[in-house]
């Protein structure tokens, strides 16, 4: 194009923003284009302009800003502009219109709302996996206990038979083991007797006799085990006293001071030192102990 064609194109832009009642200030405000090459649009000197991709972009957005159509504008004086159409143009006339500067934000929004959602979701994955984990662990321990308790099952089935087989023996063994359990029942044989006491033999005791001591009414009793006093005290119809006689003991001394009314078991068999006999056995020369006051002594085989 002529150079009328030129100074057309700035005084074009020039004649509506007077029109619009637009200074050069007002519009370097609203387009924050410097005021300088607003100037060098209007006098059509685009050299001056930092350049050749600035040249459409600011002469489209100065056109937007008083009303008329940039792109129009630019297609109408093409010729007499830069010939500029690299991406970086394309770039700088969309960030001048307001449209495109909305749309590109708006992917600008989902963009970084999708960063954020990224790291939950992969949170998320994560504890899932977790909980399928655990969960494929509890059930593969279950089916193992399962397993075992039917293993468990079928040995004692196939042991069975071995059982019963021997259920008779073992039937037969206890029988006789119950007899010499039996056998060995404590059993009191008197030795000599005084007015004052007596002296016993004490026979198939345990390794270590239990005694028991009660009393029908009050009754002070001591108990010696191989000359030494191991307790002593009063019983009375609501008290009793126990003690173990160690198996190194060879002998045992009562002394009762109401030896009538006065119990004593070892081993739970009565022993009934007031007798002439004794329950099991007993020296029937043996004359009769009634005294209150005795001294009972119980010699350990």
């Amino acid at each position: 194009m002529s150079d009328n064609s030129k100074v057309t194109l700035g005084k074009t832009l020039r004649d509506a923003r007077i029109a619009k009642g637009f200074t050069l200030d007002d519009l370097q405000q609203a387009t924050k284009i410097q005021k300088r090459y607003l100037i060098a649009i209007e006098d059509q000197n685009f050299d001056e302009l930092p350049g050749d991709f600035y040249v459409r972009a600011f002469i489209k957005q100065y056109a937007d800003m008083v009303d008329l159509d940039g792109a129009e504008l630019l297609k109408q004086f093409d010729s007499t502009l830069p010939s500029t159409q690299t991406q970086e143009y394309v770039d700088k006339v969309n960030e001048s219109n307001p449209e495109t500067r909305s749309q590109q934000r708006k992917v600008d929004d989902r963009y970084v709302q999708l960063r954020r959602t990224i790291p939950v979701i992969g949170i998320v994955i994560v504890v899932l996996v977790v909980l399928v984990g655990i969960w494929v662990a509890a059930a593969h321990n279950g089916n193992s206990g399962t397993k075992d308790n039917f293993d468990s099952s079928s040995v004692s089935v196939s042991g069975s038979s071995t059982k019963t087989s021997s259920s008779s023996s073992q039937s037969s063994s206890s029988k006789s083991s119950s007899k010499k359990k039996a056998a060995k029942t404590a059993t009191f044989k008197k030795l000599s007797s005084t007015t004052s006491g007596s002296t016993w033999e004490l026979k198939n005791a345990s390794s270590k006799p239990k005694v028991s001591l009660s009393a029908t009414s009050s009754a002070w009793m001591s108990v010696t085990i191989s000359g030494a006093t191991t307790w002593q005290g009063t019983l009375s119809t609501s008290t009793s006293h126990s003690l173990t006689i160690p198996s190194s003991a060879t002998s045992v001394t009562f002394k009762f001071g109401n030896a009538p009314a006065t119990k004593v078991k070892i081993d739970g068999k009565s022993f009934n030192f007031n007798s002439s006999t004794s329950t099991s056995s007993a020296s029937s020369s043996s004359t009769t102990t009634s005294s209150q006051v005795q001294t009972v002594t119980l010699e350990l085989k």
